[in-house]
C-alpha cells in the first residue's frame, strides 16, 4: 500500500506520499535534513505504515542522523498515531491541537467501528470500505511534548524552519511548516489535493485565510495533507473552491435546507467535478452551518461520518439523491 521511497523536492527536503485518490487515511509526511540534524513532519496512521516511512527517512537522512524531532501539523490520527514509533522524540504542535485529540475516536474505538458495526448499514459499510485496510491494534496516542501559540522557529542544520499557527481551520489546532530558503510549505490538512476536504473546525473563511497566508509565504511547492504536490496556482483554485462552497452554504442555509440536503444538491449538480469523496461535503457543510447558527458546541465527529456514509451508500447503490 505504501511507497518505500521519499521524493526530494528541494535541497534537504523530502516528501513521503503513501498514495491518494478517493480514500481516507493516507497522509503525506515530510523530512527535512541538514548538517546532521533532521525534522520529521507528521507521521502515518499506523505503526506498520510509520515503520515504512521511517525506514525510508533513515535512508534519506543518512547514518547517525537522529530522527528526534517531529512537527505535527494537526492532531488527526492519520497524522499523529505513528508517534509511538519515535520514542523520546520532541514533538512540536500548537497548544490548541491538544483540544482536538479529545474529540477524535481513539484507535480502539476506530477498530471497533471497523469490525463490530453492521456491514449492511451505511456507517459499518463505510468504515470497512475506507479504514478496513488499517490495523489500529496496540496504538498509543501520544500528546505533543512542546506546544506553542503564534509561531515557533527551528533550525535544522543550516535550514531554518518556521512553524506558523493557522488554526482554527481544518481543526482547532493547525500549523503549517514553512521552509523559506527551500520555498516549500507543508500545509497539513489545510489543503487537500484531488479529493473534497473534510474540515472539522472552520469556518471556511478561516481555511481560506490560512491558504492565503501560505500564498503570502511565496512557496514554489506546497505539500498538502493528502494528494499530490500543489503549486501556488493550484492553491488559488482551491481557495476559489472554498469560497464558492461557503457561498453555497450561506444561500442554502438561508433557504432552510439542512447541511446534508445542501451536500446532496451540490453532488447532484456536479458543481465540483473531478474531486473525489463528494460525501465529505456533508461534513464540511455541517461545520459551516454550525458557524452560521453560531453554535459553539463541539462537533460530534461520528455523527458527521454517518452523514457522509449515508450519502456514499446511496451513491454506491445507485439510489436516488433526494434533496
Amino acid at each position: 500500500m505504501a511507497t518505500t521511497d521519499l521524493k526530494q523536492i528541494a535541497p534537504g527536503v523530502f516528501v513521503w506520499q503513501p498514495g491518494h485518490g478517493a480514500t481516507w487515511g493516507l497522509a503525506n509526511c515530510g523530512l527535512v535534513v541538514s548538517g546532521g540534524q533532521a525534522l520529521v513532519i507528521d507521521t502515518p496512521y499506523t505503526p506498520a505504515l510509520t515503520d515504512a516511512f521511517l525506514t525510508a527517512a533513515r535512508t534519506a537522512a543518512g547514518p547517525g542522523v537522529p530522527l528526534d524531532r517531529v512537527a505535527v501539523t494537526h492532531a488527526n490520527g492519520d497524522h499523529t498515531w505513528g508517534l509511538q514509533q519515535l520514542p523520546g522524540a520532541e514533538v512540536f504542535a500548537t497548544h490548541a491541537a491538544l483540544a482536538h485529540q479529545c474529540l477524535e475516536p481513539k484507535p480502539q474505538q476506530l477498530q471497533a467501528l471497523i469490525h463490530d458495526t453492521d456491514p449492511g448499514q451505511p456507517l459499518g459499510w463505510y468504515f470497512r470500505e475506507h479504514f478496513g485496510r488499517f490495523d489500529f491494534a496496540g496504538i498509543q496516542v501520544l500528546p505533543p511534548t512542546t506546544t506553542f501559540t503564534g509561531r515557533h522557529d527551528l533550525g535544522v542544520g543550516d535550514i531554518p524552519a518556521e512553524l506558523h499557527e493557522v488554526g482554527p481551520a481544518h481543526t482547532v489546532g493547525d500549523l503549517v511548516v514553512h521552509l523559506p530558503e527551500q520555498r516549500v510549505v507543508f500545509a497539513g490538512d489545510i489543503l487537500f489535493a484531488g479529493d473534497h476536504p473534510s474540515h472539522w473546525a472552520g469556518p471556511l473563511e478561516r481555511v481560506s485565510a490560512a491558504c492565503l497566508r501560505i500564498l503570502d509565504l511565496d512557496p514554489e511547492w506546497i505539500v498538502p495533507g493528502h494528494g499530490p504536490l500543489m503549486t501556488p496556482d493550484g492553491l488559488r483554485r482551491y481557495v476559489a473552491y472554498l469560497d464558492d462552497l461557503a457561498d453555497q452554504a450561506y444561500v442554502m442555509h438561508g433557504q432552510g435546507r439542512t447541511a446534508v440536503e445542501a451536500a446532496r444538491i451540490l453532488i447532484k449538480e456536479d458543481r465540483y467535478p473531478g474531486l473525489g469523496l463528494p460525501e465529505r461535503l456533508a461534513i464540511t457543510l455541517s461545520t459551516e452551518y454550525r458557524h452560521l447558527d453560531q453554535d459553539s458546541t463541539a462537533p460530534d465527529l461520528l455523527e458527521l461520518m454517518d452523514h457522509a456514509a449515508r450519502i456514499a451508500w446511496d451513491r454506491s447503490s445507485a439510489g436516488p439523491l433526494t434533496p
